[in-house]
C-alpha cells in the first residue's frame, strides 16, 4: 500500500521571536523541517508540507527537494491544515501525518506506525509518557484499555490532567477514513480550532479499535516552540552524534562539548578534545588528534594530524603527519602534503604546501604553490593582492625564506634559493644564491636624541 506523508508546517512560531519561520530554525546547522522531510523520505511515495506563514520563505529554502507544497492560507488548527491537503492524497494509500517543528522523530517509528495502520486498516497513534505532559492531549482509555478519545489540555477536566499517556499529534490513518471524517470536524471548542484529534472519537464510532505506538526515545516526539526547547533538543542530539562517533572508535574528552553540524567520519585512535565544533563535511583519518577550541569544516584530514589548539580550518586539505597550530588559520583551497608543518597565527589561503615543508610562526600565506622541504620564516607575507587582481607565489624546493619576508606577487623563488631576514622580494631569485633585497645599515655620526620641549606655547 502507498504511504504519503503529510507535514504540517504553516505554524507563525511567535514564541520564536524571531524573522526566520519556526520550522526553518536550526539545529546541528540544518532547518528542523528538513529532518521530517528525510524521515518521511524514508517510508513515502509522496511528501507534502502545508505551508502558510512567510510560506515563500519555506518554498525557497526546499526548492531542491521533492516535496510537494500544500498552501493554508488561514491557520484555523490541525484538522484543517491536513485538509488542505486531502484533496492530493490517494484513497487507497495510507497518510503519516508529521510536524515541521518535531525534528527527530525515526525512521523506525514511523515505520511501525504506518505498518499498524495498515496491517489493522485502522488509526494508529504515537504515545508518549513525559515527565511533565502539561500542555498535551491526554489520550483517554476505556477499561478495556482501549482509546476512546483525545482530550485537549485546555478543554480537560481536574481528573483527565491526572493521566500520563499523552498524544504526540503524529499519526498514521488510511485515507478513505480521512475523506469522511475531515469534513465532519467542528471548531466548537475553547480554542475555535479544527482539532486533528478529533478524528479519535470519530474512529471510535466507526467501531475501529485504535493502535498505538511509543517511541524509542522521548525526544523523538519533542516539538520546539521557543528558543528554550530549540537548545534543549540541540543539546540531545549532539549527544547522540557524539555516541555515534564514540561507537566508531573515537575518543571524546567530553561528549557534551562536540558540536557536529554536518557528518563526520573518522577512523580508529582519534581523540577529540573540548569545544570543537565541525561544520559539513569533514573526514579524519587513523590517529588525528584535535586540541580544544578548534572549527573544522568541510575538510580531509590525513592520518596521525595533529590539530592544536584554537585552530580554523575551512574548505582544505591536510595531508597525513602535518602539525597544525596552536592558532592556525587554515583557508579554502588550500592543500597540504604529508608531513607539514603549519605553526601558531600562520594564515594559508588558496595554496599548496608540499610535503616536508614548515610555515611556523605569525605568517600569510595566499595564492602560493610551495615546493618541498621549504622554511618560511616568521613575519613573513605573499603579497598576492594589488587592489584589482590576485597573484601567485611559487616557491620551488628547498628555499628558505628568512623571518620578515615580503614576496611580491608574481614572482618565483627557484630551488634551494636562500632569502635574507627583511627582505622584500620582487623578482625571480637564483637557484641556490642568497638574495638580499633591503637598504643597508647605517650609523649617523653627530646625531642627537630629540628632547622633550618643556617650553610654555605662544
Amino acid at each position: 500500500m502507498t504511504i504519503e506523508t503529510v507535514i504540517l508546517a504553516a505554524g507563525q512560531g511567535t514564541r520564536m521571536r524571531s524573522r526566520l519561520p519556526k520550522v526553518l530554525q536550526p539545529i546541528a546547522g540544518k532547518a528542523m523541517v528538513e529532518y521530517v522531510i528525510d524521515t518521511a523520505n524514508t517510508i513515502s511515495q509522496y511528501v507534502y508540507l502545508v505551508v502558510g506563514h512567510q510560506a515563500d520563505a519555506v518554498k525557497s529554502h526546499l526548492s531542491d527537494t521533492s516535496v510537494r507544497f500544500v498552501l493554508q492560507e488561514q491557520q484555523l488548527g490541525t484538522g484543517h491544515a491536513l485538509a488542505q491537503a486531502l484533496p492530493e492524497l490517494k484513497e487507497e494509500s495510507v497518510a503519516l501525518v508529521l510536524y515541521g517543528d518535531v525534528p527527530f522523530v525515526q525512521p523506525e517509528t514511523v515505520q511501525q506506525l504506518t505498518t499498524l495502520a495498515i496491517q489493522q486498516d485502522t488509526l494508529c497513534l504515537l504515545t508518549t509518557y513525559p515527565e511533565d505532559p502539561n500542555g498535551y492531549g491526554r489520550i483517554i482509555r476505556n477499561d478495556q484499555h482501549q482509546v476512546i478519545a483525545i482530550v485537549e489540555h485546555k478543554d480537560a477536566t481536574t481528573e483527565q490532567l491526572q493521566i500520563r499517556e499523552v498524544n504526540s499529534g503524529i499519526l498514521a490513518v488510511p485515507v478513505k477514513y480521512l475523506k469522511t471524517w475531515l469534513p465532519a470536524l467542528s471548531n466548537q471548542n475553547s480554542q475555535q480550532e479544527y482539532y486533528l484529534t478529533d478524528i479519535v472519537a470519530m474512529a471510535v464510532a466507526a467501531n475501529l479499535e485504535i493502535a498505538t505506538v511509543h517511541p524509542q526515545y522521548l525526544e523523538e516526539t519533542l516539538g520546539v516552540n521557543d528558543r528554550l526547547q530549540q537548545a534543549t533538543l540541540e543539546r540531545w542530539y549532539q549527544k547522540q552524534l557524539a555516541k555515534q562517533l564514540m561507537s566508531a572508535g573515537v575518543s571524546c574528552a567530553d561528549p557534551d562539548r562536540v558540536d557536529i553540524r554536518g557528518q563526520v567520519i573518522a577512523g580508529q585512535d582519534v581523540f577529540i578534545d573540548v569545544n570543537n565544533v565541525f561544520e559539513g563535511d569533514v573526514n579524519m583519518g587513523d590517529g588525528v588528534r584535535i586540541g580544544p577550541n578548534c572549527h573544522i569544516r568541510n575538510a580531509i584530514i590525513g592520518d596521525n594530524v595533529e590539530i592544536k589548539a584554537n585552530s580554523v580550518i575551512e574548505d582544505a586539505e591536510i595531508g597525513a603527519d602535518s602539525t597544525i597550530g596552536p592558532f592556525a588559520r587554515i583557508r579554502p583551497d588550500t592543500r597540504l602534503a604529508p608531513g607539514v608543518h603549519i605553526g601558531n597565527f600562520v594564515e594559508i589561503k588558496k595554496s599548496n604546501v608540499s610535503s616536508g615543508s614548515k610555515i611556523n610562526h605569525l605568517t600569510y600565506i595566499g595564492d602560493a604553490d610551495i615546493g618541498s622541504g621549504v622554511n618560511i620564516g616568521a613575519g613573513t607575507i605573499t603579497c598576492n593582492y594589488d587592489g584589482v587582481n590576485k597573484f601567485r607565489t611559487t616557491i620551488a624546493d628547498g628555499v628558505f625564506v628568512g623571518s620578515n619576508s615580503t614576496l611580491v606577487a608574481p614572482v618565483q623563488l627557484n630551488d634551494k634559493s636562500f632569502i635574507a631576514a627583511g627582505s622584500v622580494i620582487t623578482q625571480a631569485t637564483e637557484a641556490g644564491k642568497l638574495t638580499i633585497a633591503r637598504s643597508r645599515q647605517q650609523t649617523i655620526d653627530n646625531w642627537k636624541r630629540p628632547t622633550k620641549n618643556t617650553g610654555k606655547r605662544k
